[in-house]
C-alpha cells in the first residue's frame, strides 16, 4: 500500500535496476519513492519454496556474477552484507553434455580446462587459448564500455583507450569478432562440433540464434569471465539481493511501496510531476519519475496519448520482444545421474544442446510459434554451488528452456496438439524430461517435485517480460548499443521532460548488472545540477562554489569501471 505524498524522485517498479536508482539518488539526499505492483520487490530476481517445502529455488535469474562485479556493489556491498546479502561461488562454472557421455567441462583452472580440452583436440585448446588471449587484451575496453552511459563521453574515453592500446588493427579485429555470429565465433576458433556449442549455447541465453549476426559479444564475455570468477548464487536464495538493496535504501531515507500498481505518469506544463496508482492515489515528483518499463508500457500505457510525439509513439511500437521461455523446477533426492560422470553434478550450469545445428532449429521453430523439438537445456544444479538451498544430501534444479514460442501456433515435433500454454506445459514438461533423461539416466526416479513456469506466467508475474522474452527486448544489432532502447532514443532521458526510463530495455540490456539503475541516476542527478546552474545564471545569479550536495557520487572520484 501507499500514501499520498511529494517526493522528489518517484520510481516506479522495483526490480533491481529501479531500486539501485532510488538508492544512489537518496544517498545524495533525495527523498525517494518506489512503487511495486507486487507483494514483493525484486522483479526477475525472486526465489521460493515452489516444489516442496525446504526446497529453495531461484525462479527465474541465477546468475548473479555481474552484481558482484558490479560498480553498484563496490559502492554498497558492506551495507548489503550487513542485511544479509552473501554469496556462494563454484570453482566449476560451467559445462556442455553431448550424446554418448561426452562432455566438455570449464573449470576456473584455466590450466586444467585447456588440459582437457587438449586430450579431445589439440585445436579446440589452441582455439580457446587464442580466444581467451583475445578476451584479455579488450576485456578492460569492453567491460569498460559496458559500464558507461551510451553515447556519452565515457563511452568515447574507452573507445580512445582501445586505439590507443592496440590501434587500428586491434580495434579492427574486436569489431569483426563481435560482429560475427555464434556460429562464426566457433567455426574460427574450433575444430569439433562439441566445442563450437559451448561457444553457441551462450548466445540463446539472450536471444542470439546461432545465425543472428552480433551474436558474439555475450559469448566471448561470458565464456572467460565465468572461468575467471565461477559462477555465484545468492545464499539462500535470490529474492535476499533485492531485500537487501531495499533495506539498505531505507537506511538512506528511501521508502519501498509493494502492491502499488503505477497506472499514470502525470504531467503538467509537458513535464512529468507525479504518478497515479490504481487506486488513484497520486505521488507528486518535484525533480524526476523513473519508469522501469519497456518503451511500449510507458509511451502506450503509463502516458495519455497527446503527451508523447507521434514519431516516438511509432517507434515504441516498434520496440521488438525476443522469444519466450519456459522455467523448469526440480527438487530432487540426489544430484542428477550424469551420464558423462558424476563430477559433472558439481558444475553451476550444465548447457545441453546438443549441437549448433540443433540449436539454430530451435531458434527457427520457435521464432515461427512452433513448440521445438530440442529446445536448450540451461540446468543450473543451485544446490552444488550452493547448499542450504535444499535438505541434506537432497538438490534443487533450475532449468531455463530457451527458447519457446510466445504463442503457440503448432508443434514442431508433431505431437503436441495443444496452442495454449495452460494445456501445453505438462507435455511440453515430459519432453524436456525426456532429453534430460537422455544424457542424464535415471533423473525420473530422482524428482520429489517439480514445478514449471511458461512464458505466459513469467509475463503474468513480471510485465516486462512481454511474451516470456526473459531478457525484457530484443538484443539484436538493430536495438542495441546507440539503438537501445530505439533509434533516437538512446540514454535514459525520454521524449518527455522529468521523466527517465531504466531498466533491461535501456544500455546495456538484460543481466543483473545493476548498471542501468545506476547510470540512469547520474543522468538525473546532472541534469537537475545543470537546470540548477542554468536557472541561477538566467538570474545573474551564478558564482564559482562547490557543487551542490545532490551531485551523483560517482561525479566525486576518478569513474572505475563496473
Amino acid at each position: 500500500m501507499t500514501a499520498a505524498g511529494s517526493y522528489d524522485a518517484v520510481v516506479i517498479g522495483g526490480g533491481h535496476n529501479g531500486l539501485v536508482a532510488a538508492l544512489y539518488l537518496a544517498r545524495a539526499g533525495w527523498s525517494v519513492a518506489v512503487l511495486e505492483r507486487n507483494a514483493t520487490v525484486g522483479g526477475a530476481i525472486a526465489s521460493g519454496e515452489v516444489t516442496l517445502p525446504g526446497f529453495v529455488h531461484d525462479l527465474y535469474s541465477t546468475n548473479q556474477n555481474v552484481f558482484l562485479g558490479s560498480r553498484t556493489y563496490a559502492d554498497f556491498g558492506s551495507d548489503l552484507s550487513r542485511h544479509g546479502l552473501r554469496f556462494h561461488t563454484t570453482d566449476h562454472p560451467y559445462a556442455n553434455a553431448f550424446p554418448d557421455g561426452l562432455s566438455l567441462r570449464v573449470y576456473s583452472d584455466y590450466e586444467r580446462t585447456i588440459g582437457q580440452l587438449a586430450k579431445r583436440n589439440s585445436g579446440d585448446a589452441e582455439g580457446f587459448a587464442g580466444l581467451y588471449q583475445q578476451y584479455k587484451q579488450f576485456a578492460p575496453h569492453l567491460f569498460g564500455l559496458y559500464g558507461s552511459a551510451v553515447p556519452s563521453s565515457a563511452a568515447v574515453r574507452q573507445v580512445l583507450n582501445l586505439l590507443r592500446h592496440h590501434g587500428l588493427g586491434g580495434a579492427r579485429e574486436l569489431t569483426h569478432t563481435l560482429l560475427m555470429s555464434t556460429r562464426e565465433l566457433g567455426s574460427t576458433w574450433f575444430t569439433t562440433r562439441e566445442a563450437r556449442a559451448m561457444a553457441a549455447c551462450w548466445g540463446m541465453h539472450l536471444d542470439f540464434g546461432p545465425d543472428v549476426a552480433g551474436g558474439a559479444m555475450f559469448p566471448l564475455l561470458e565464456m572467460f569471465a565465468d572461468m575467471e570468477n565461477g559462477i555465484s548464487v545468492v545464499e539462500g536464495g535470490a529474492r535476499r539481493l533485492p531485500q537487501a538493496l531495499a533495506a539498505v535504501l531505507a537506511e538512506n531515507g528511501g521508502e519501498v511501496h509493494t502492491g502499488a500498481e503505477v497506472d499514470r505518469v502525470l504531467c503538467s506544463n509537458g513535464r512529468a510531476v507525479g504518478v497515479r496508482c490504481a487506486d488513484g492515489i497520486t505521488l507528486t515528483a518535484r525533480r524526476a519519475v523513473i519508469a522501469n518499463v519497456g518503451p511500449p508500457a510507458l509511451y502506450q500505457q503509463l502516458l495519455e496519448s497527446d503527451q508523447v510525439p507521434a514519431e516516438v509513439r511509432r517507434k515504441s511500437c516498434g520496440y521488438l520482444y525476443g522469444p519466450g521461455t519456459m522455467m523448469l523446477h526440480l527438487a530432487l533426492d540426489g544430484p542428477l545421474p550424469w551420464a558423462a560422470g558424476s563430477e559433472l553434478a558439481g558444475f553451476g550450469y550444465v548447457h545441453v544442446a546438443p549441437y549448433v545445428d540443433d540449436l539454430a532449429r530451435t531458434y527457427t521453430e520457435s521464432q515461427a510459434g512452433l513448440l521445438p523439438v530440442e529446445p536448450l537445456l540451461v540446468v543450473g544444479q543451485t544446490s552444488a554451488v550452493d547448499p542450504t538451498r535444499a535438505p541434506a544430501g537432497r538438490h534443487v534444479v533450475w532449468i531455463q528452456i530457451r527458447t519457446m514460442p510466445s504463442v503457440i501456433r503448432g508443434d514442431a515435433a508433431g505431437t503436441i496438439r495443444h496452442t495454449s500454454w495452460p494445456d501445453a506445459v505438462e507435455p511440453m514438461t515430459d519432453r524436456v524430461l525426456t532429453k534430460l533423461e537422455h544424457y542424464a539416466p535415471g533423473t525420473r526416479s530422482r524428482i520429489v517435485g517439480t514445478t514449471a513456469y511458461t512464458p505466459q506466467d513469467l509475463e503474468s508475474a513480471n510485465p516486462n517480460l512481454v511474451g516470456g522474452d526473459s531478457v525484457a527486448g530484443s538484443h539484436h544489432l538493430a536495438q542495441n548499443f546507440f539503438f537501445r532502447p530505439m533509434s533516437g532514443h538512446s540514454g535514459y532521458r525520454t521524449a518527455i521532460p522529468g521523466l527517465y526510463l531504466t531498466g533491461a530495455a535501456t544500455w546495456p540490456g538484460a543481466g543483473n548488472n545493476a548498471t542501468s539503475g545506476r547510470l540512469t541516476a547520474r543522468q538525473v542527478l546532472k541534469d537537475v545540477r545543470l537546470r540548477g546552474w542554468a536557472s541561477r545564471s538566467a538570474r545573474c545569479r551564478w558564482t564559482a562554489g562547490p557543487r551542490p550536495t545532490y551531485m551523483a557520487p560517482e561525479d566525486r572520484r576518478a569513474p572505475r569501471n563496473s
